[in-house]
Formats: structure tokens, C-alpha cells, sequence
């Protein structure tokens, strides 16, 4: 198969699609389990209940890096259905391979551009978490406007997600903290679980990740914000 993200043609991107050296396993997870783990944005708009054969909990995960945290949720939650996307084929092709290992059924993945799977694929009002986990700082200034998290983007997912449901953000970049709270604050139909202005403490269901553990060693600190739909 074609091992390459999909992706709309736009100006503006959040992250670099990198041509990342595969290894064989990865290579052969898209073989071998990407028919039961797969999910192709040109595929068009999906039924999360009928995906899975089941109603209950739906969760997204934007930017899922190499799986780990991902696979740790799905394996402690099997009552909890998971959809990640990522863009980097290696991370896909780890998180395939371990959840086949490990005989893991609640979880479904994009390799594709979360913005267009968020538009094209998913209906209105049928996510009750979406994460979004340390995702690229762009911590140059002029950078900056590649961020992820921007109004318009808030707004997508607010669109996507079920009243009362969760946006669950962490960044380890304090500036981007910063952002991701006065944006959040400010945007329509999204309540501060902390209360305006506060960052919430790391919920048991995000695993602190390896890169979490080193730089908690380092002093560094890390941030998550919780924001429920409120409308």
C-alpha cells in the first residue's frame, strides 16, 4: 500500500511531514494490520457506533507521536472506543504493530491531516473526548501561526464533540500553554474545567509519556487544560 499521509492541499500546515526511516515492523504492521486498524480519509464520513459494532464512549487523539500513551488508554479502557491520527507513517506503524501484538480491538487510525479528517470525516456532535497531547510548538515567534491550536480550530472540534463532552490539552512549552488558556477562555461554548485561568492537574487516563518522566527529572514543567462543551 501507499505509506504516505493524506493530506488537502493549504498553505498553512501544524506539523512537517517528515520521510521518516521505517523500520521492517513498521512496514509490515501496514501489511499486515492496517485492513483491521486503518481508516482513509478519502474514504469520506464514518459512523463511530457502526466502526466499532457498538455505542458507548468515543475518544480522538490528535498527533499520537509513536502510540504509546494511546495504546496504554485503549488496553486500560477496553469499554472505550479510540481513534488516533497521525502523519508520521513510523508511529503509525508502531501503534498497528503493538496493538496487534497485544490483541487490542478499540482502537481505529488516520494517517492524515487532522484538520481534513476533522472536516470530512467525522459527524457532527459524535466525540466525547478529544486529546490533544504535546503537540509541535512552532516556539518561533513567526512561526507561531502554525500552531495547532487556533479559534478556528477550536471551533471544528467544538462542532465534532457532544454537549458536555472534553477537549483535553498538554503541552511541556509554557508559552503555548499561555495560548492554548487565552484561547480556550475566550472561545464560544467552552467552560474551564479549572476555572478561568487555571491549568488542571493530569487526569489518571493520560500516562505520563517517557519524554514526560525526562523532563520532569529536568525541571521542566508540563501543563494540561481541560475544556468541557458547554453549548
Amino acid at each position: 500500500m501507499d505509506i504516505r499521509p493524506e493530506y488537502r492541499k493549504k498553505s498553512i500546515r501544524s506539523y512537517v511531514v517528515r520521510a521518516g526511516r521505517m523500520t521492517d515492523g513498521q512496514r509490515n504492521a501496514f501489511e499486515n494490520s492496517w485492513a483491521k486498524y486503518g481508516l482513509k480519509l478519502a474514504d469520506g464520513p464514518i459512523d463511530t457506533d457502526n466502526l466499532f459494532g457498538r455505542t458507548g464512549t468515543k475518544v480522538l487523539e490528535i498527533g499520537f507521536g509513536m502510540g504509546d500513551s494511546l495504546l496504554k488508554m485503549a488496553a486500560a479502557e477496553p469499554d472505550t472506543d479510540f481513534i488516533g491520527i497521525e502523519v508520521h507513517p513510523p508511529g503509525v506503524g508502531t501503534l498497528m504493530n503493538s496493538a496487534a501484538e497485544q490483541g487490542i480491538d478499540n482502537l481505529r487510525v488516520y494517517l492524515a491531516d487532522a484538520n481534513d479528517v476533522l472536516e470530512e470525516c467525522f459527524a457532527a456532535e459524535s466525540i466525547d473526548r478529544l486529546q490533544l497531547y504535546f503537540p509541535d510548538p512552532w516556539h518561533k515567534k513567526k512561526h507561531n501561526k502554525r500552531r495547532i491550536v487556533q479559534p478556528s480550530f477550536v471551533q471544528l472540534v467544538r462542532e465534532k464533540l457532544r454537549p458536555g463532552a472534553v477537549l483535553h490539552m498538554a503541552t511541556d512549552w509554557q508559552h503555548y500553554a499561555e495560548q492554548m488558556l487565552e484561547t480556550l477562555d475566550a472561545a464560544e461554548g467552552f467552560e474551564n474545567r479549572a476555572g478561568a485561568g487555571n491549568y488542571s492537574p493530569r487526569p489518571d487516563y493520560r500516562p505520563l509519556t517517557k519524554f514526560e518522566l525526562r523532563g520532569e527529572r529536568l525541571g521542566h514543567g508540563v501543563w494540561d487544560l481541560i475544556y468541557e462543551k458547554t453549548n
